[in-house]
């Protein structure tokens, strides 16, 4: 056919023909070479998937793969850095404004550790002065120096307080009891010592505010508490005026 250019168009195709070239180009098949005077076999495509997965599952082809272990660190480290660029994209200067944060945080956190030291609680029921095993003063004493010796002023000084009350139980000052609070012990001795009632009373809160506040002792509580000990060691107890305000 002849256009009017002058140029010869090529021949219509059928409609059939066209049909049927549009499914033969969407058959999804895969010839496989076969021998010179054999026709070539077509796979359908599910059959070829399988078989390319089979071929690409071989071990040959993994030789080179991360471990399990490396692909679990490379994930970690992804979301590290992911983690990272959201954080400095929100903090004002981007990454060096988020180093300086972290930075200032740090050395907060160095320094009330180094003012505060680390909290140190007691294994006796809360309120009480005394634990399950019964110990003389001289014991408390020791274990009080011990303490201080390692520089445990916490310790030192709750250890000092119970020989401070149980000297006065060995000395008949005070009645054994194993509940007694240190403010009640405080308050007991003030009768019968009240000549030492001011720094009985500040004995008793040192011991409550560090046992159960968690303010952390230090030298000078403990060498107030010693002083104070060897002073009712040495102090003679005024019976009668206990007797008189006694109720």
């Amino acid at each position: 056919m002849s256009t009017p250019g002058g140029v010869t168009a090529p021949p219509a195709r059928p409609a059939a023909a066209r049909r049927a070239a549009r499914c033969a180009a969407a058959l999804p098949v895969a010839p496989l070479a076969a021998g010179p005077d054999e026709p070539p076999v077509v796979l359908p495509r599910g059959p070829a998937q399988e078989e390319a997965r089979r071929e690409l599952a071989r071990s040959v082809y993994h030789q080179h793969d991360p471990s399990l272990l490396q692909r679990a660190l490379n994930r970690f480290w992804e979301w590290v850095g992911d983690l990272f660029d959201t954080a400095s994209g929100a903090t004002p200067g981007g990454v060096p404004g988020l180093i300086a944060v972290v930075l200032f945080a740090l050395l907060l956190a160095a320094g009330l550790w180094w003012r505060l030291g680390t909290p140190h609680r007691t294994a006796t029921p809360a309120g009480t002065l005394f634990g399950d095993r019964p110990r003389t003063a001289a014991e408390h004493r020791r274990t009080a120096g011990a303490h201080a010796a390692a520089g445990r002023w916490t310790e030192a000084v709750q250890e000092r307080m119970r020989a401070l009350v149980r000297d006065l139980e060995e000395r008949a000052l005070l009645d054994p009891r194993p509940g007694r609070t240190a403010d009640e012990a405080a308050a007991e001795a003030a009768r019968v010592l009240p000549g030492h009632a001011a720094p009985l009373r500040a004995a008793a809160r040192t011991f409550d505010e560090l046992t159960y506040g968690g303010r952390p002792g230090d030298e000078a509580a403990y060498a107030r508490l010693s002083a104070l000990d060897e002073a009712l060691r040495a102090t003679r107890p005024q019976l009668a005026a206990a007797q008189e305000t006694a109720p």
